[in-house]
């Protein structure tokens, strides 16, 4: 018999059910918790790389400051869709709003895609002091975003442990579809 069907009573099921619900949500289970982050992450790189690229093709008409703005917006409004999509799934199969330790874990995903404007916003500040040129900045962010994407989605294939060239098709495949989600966000955004 498992814990929820340890009580005396119905009502006492019902409460320790409930009880092991937030416990033993699958969201919150380590593992869970940092594939999401992951997932949320890479959102965040495909946004913040699509942004960067747009910036390159004008880069004639704009300022590093302006630029880096966009960017934290578009990281940030990308990680409110994120937060906002975790708890709108969580209302509808929970029948329930999230506890506090549950809300925390949300915010710790949403934060993970925050991380992802670190090293280019730092480019784009050495730009806005003159350091760098703006279109080497935007360049070099492309750069990292790309290699971002390219070394998750390898460390992901390397763990299936599957045989190298499953591997290697698997990475092919990959990268095929993450060039496919630049190049549909770039004639979204490009116009």
């Amino acid at each position: 018999m498992d814990d929820a069907g340890a009580g005396s009573s119905s009502g006492g099921r019902h409460e320790a059910a409930a009880d092991t619900t937030a416990v033993d949500d699958h969201r919150v289970r380590p593992e869970n918790v940092r594939a999401e982050a992951l997932k949320e992450r890479v959102y965040a790189t495909f946004t913040g790389l699509a942004i960067v690229l747009v910036q390159l093709t004008n880069v004639e008409h704009l300022t590093a400051g302006r630029v880096a703005i966009e960017l934290v917006v578009g990281i940030l409004a990308i990680t409110a869709a994120g937060l906002a999509a975790d708890v709108i799934s969580f209302l509808s199969v929970h029948s329930r709003f999230p506890d506090g330790h549950e809300v925390r874990v949300m915010l710790r995903i949403a934060a993970s895609a925050l991380a992802s404007a670190g090293v280019p916003v730092v480019v784009l500040v050495l730009a806005a002091v003159g350091i760098v040129e703006l279109d080497t900045a935007l360049r070099i962010v492309s750069i990292v975003y790309v290699v971002t994407l390219g070394v998750i989605a390898y460390l992901g294939v390397r763990r299936t442990n599957a045989p190298w060239w499953k591997q290697f098709v698997a990475l092919a495949a990959l990268m095929a579809v993450g060039l496919s989600v630049v190049l549909i966000q770039l004639a979204a955004h490009g116009h």
